[in-house]
């Protein structure tokens, strides 16, 4: 693994570390994570190999990436405190965050020491015709578990219901 690819691993196990404290959901709840795999969707997804069975792989891991961000984003605590909405992961949300990110290095760190064999037997056997088709579907994957885990939260963050001031009412009129 390159530099670049631990520190934006790194940074995205920090994005849910940050998240077991709690704090406030306002925009940069939503745009750090997003920043985070939009860069790593620009800079390792080159296009979606669609031959043999890449497209199974792709949708079995975007699969997995969605079930783990919608189960993440329903295990992070939203309440509303006066007119603000707080957010603080719970440890299973921050296990799971850990869990798909962990995934993707493991099996990283295992292609690039001794396992690539074994993916290409396995990529034979079932029809995955390039290594693309691995970098594509854990590249989405990653995508979509930030965007469920991203868009649960926004959805239930709606549902909650913050007090609001009441304007002072003019007293001369």
């Amino acid at each position: 693994m390159t530099t670049t690819e631990w520190i934006t691993d790194i940074a995205l196990v920090l994005v849910v570390f940050r998240q077991l404290r709690e704090g406030r959901i306002d925009l940069k709840t939503f745009l750090i994570p997003l920043g985070i795999v939009g860069y790593v969707a620009y800079s390792y997804l080159d296009g979606i190999p669609t031959a043999g069975n890449d497209l199974v792989l792709i949708a079995a891991l975007v699969g997995v990436g969605a079930v783990l961000g919608v189960a993440g984003g329903i295990y992070t605590r939203i309440r509303a405190v006066g007119e603000h909405l707080l957010i603080k992961a719970g440890a299973v949300s921050a296990i799971l965050w850990v869990l798909g990110v962990g995934a993707r290095m493991a099996f990283q760190l295992w292609t690039e020491h001794g396992g690539a064999d074994d993916v290409a037997r396995f990529s034979v056997t079932h029809h995955i015709t390039s290594s693309q088709a691995w970098v594509a579907a854990f590249v989405l994957m990653a995508l979509t578990e930030v965007v469920t885990r991203l868009a649960t939260i926004f959805v239930r963050s709606r549902t909650r219901t913050v007090s609001r001031p009441v304007p002072a009412v003019d007293r001369a009129a």
